[in-house]
């Protein structure tokens, strides 16, 4: 299995709950500019702290398993983590938060 289809099933999960979320919560501007902020920060440092492990031989990826587009050192496939994170914590939140409460 390629990286790709690894962070691609990892992130149906993340992706129905924030759906579900949306659909089920109608969620104010503040929490789309601190979810997408979050998202932001989270794929910087994953690049940032990725690379730099990369560079100092900590880890390696199979290249026949990669897409091969990189930014920095970092896989492109590395950031479905991050993304997810963004993703699921704030839509679950969303959802379990009473109304009064948010």
């Amino acid at each position: 299995m390629s990286y790709a289809a690894l962070a691609g099933l990892f992130l149906i999960g993340p992706v129905l709950t924030t759906a579900l979320a949306l659909m089920l919560r109608r969620p104010s501007r503040r929490w789309w500019l601190l979810t997408g902020g979050t998202i932001a920060v989270l794929l910087v440092m994953t690049v940032l702290f990725d690379s730099l492990m990369i560079a100092v031989d900590l880890f390696r990826f199979e290249e026949s398993l990669l897409l091969g587009w990189r930014i920095g050192l970092a896989p492109v496939e590395d950031l479905a983590w991050p993304l997810a994170a963004g993703l699921l914590l704030p839509s679950l939140w969303l959802l379990l938060t009473p109304e009064r409460e948010r």
